[in-house]
């Protein structure tokens, strides 16, 4: 069975890795592909499921996939819906391409009962003052990693993944780094829903 509670999560991955290495523990463990939810401290990490990825979309509640959560099929081309264990519709979710070349696509995600909520880069998300500040500091931002990234070891940098900011009107009620680090900020949002952009965007 998961070992938390679904319903509560509030920053969760997808992966295979139940125990990164740390300065006291020089291996990583690895488990079952999963929803995982980060806990302990910097040297003590570890992710624990709560959610099992199983075949055909679906994710189930136990790691033998007995007991379905939720399932996502595509519905037509970028639209995916996301159904419970009874196959009742929990919401879709869209992918909207920008129809530019130099612009990654938008995210859509639709709960019924709740205002659309619209995930996109987080520097181009936002009213224009927040805009100017975000500018601002991406730029300081990319002065510090020139500075700072001058003396590593072989020039080597880890390449940070596309960080989408989700709104419902003006609120911020989630962050993404594609699969690998989603923060929820509303607690209103499904997290079935979640859970299944995170496969889909895997």
């Amino acid at each position: 069975m998961a070992e938390i509670e679904w319903e509560e999560v509030r920053e969760f991955t997808l992966g295979t890795v139940a125990r990164p290495a740390t300065r006291k523990r020089n291996r990583i463990e690895w488990g079952p592909k999963a929803i995982r939810v980060p806990q302990g401290g910097k040297h003590e990490r570890v992710f624990t499921p709560c959610a099992y990825v199983a075949s055909n979309g679906r994710l189930s509640l136990d790691p033998e996939n007995e007991q379905v959560l939720c399932s996502v099929a595509e519905t037509a081309e970028n639209s995916f819906e996301v159904r419970d264990q009874h196959a009742e519709l929990i919401g879709t979710i869209t992918r909207v391409p920008s129809g530019k070349p130099l612009l990654r696509p938008t995210w859509r995600i639709e709960q019924p009962g709740r205002p659309e909520i619209v995930g996109r880069t987080e520097w181009l998300s936002g009213q224009p003052k927040e805009l100017a500040v975000k500018a601002a500091g991406r730029l300081f931002t990319g002065v510090l990693d020139v500075v700072f990234s001058a003396g590593a070891e072989g020039g080597d940098q880890v390449t940070k993944g596309r960080v989408l900011e989700w709104r419902a009107d003006d609120e911020v009620v989630m962050l993404s780094e594609g699969s690998k680090s989603v923060t929820v900020t509303a607690d209103w949002l499904d997290r079935r829903l979640l859970f299944a952009y995170a496969l889909i965007a895997d």
